[in-house]
């Protein structure tokens, strides 16, 4: 009895550190800023909006801050996004509009990865909102 009570005592101690342990980031950014991330949340802080031009030089896979309008639905999930630098397609997943309704004229901020393939640049969008 004295092994199982050793035992379910045991499992009991890991579980709890195992739990205090689960958080993510929390502290100072480089600019001084606070930041908190565990659970559900992530990384809160400053973000470098950038212009369609400076994108599309950027490397596959970086990530983008953009503020401008969805000019036109080209089919499925593409459509073109255009700020004062000019237009980049975006694919935009279904689920990224989170029940938001957005026209020509809505400005908005869009957040995503750049996606180069051999003679196009994109942007998978993911997250979408109006400003």
């Amino acid at each position: 009895m004295k092994i199982v009570a050793t035992f379910f005592a045991g499992v009991l101690l890991a579980s709890a550190a195992i739990a205090q342990s689960a958080g993510g980031y929390s502290g100072a950014t480089a600019n001084g800023a606070t930041s908190t991330s565990g659970g559900k949340g992530g990384f809160t802080g400053p973000t470098t909006v950038v212009t369609v031009e400076q994108a599309k030089t950027l490397k596959d896979d970086a990530k983008v801050t953009l503020h401008g309008t969805i000019e036109s639905h080209i089919g499925g999930e593409n459509y073109i996004f255009k700020d004062a630098s000019g237009s980049i397609e975006v694919e935009i997943d279904d689920r990224r509009w989170a029940g938001q309704t957005i026209s020509a004229t809505d400005r908005v901020e869009i957040f995503g990865e750049i996606d180069k393939d051999w003679s196009s640049v994109e942007i998978d969008v993911k997250r979408i909102r109006k400003l």
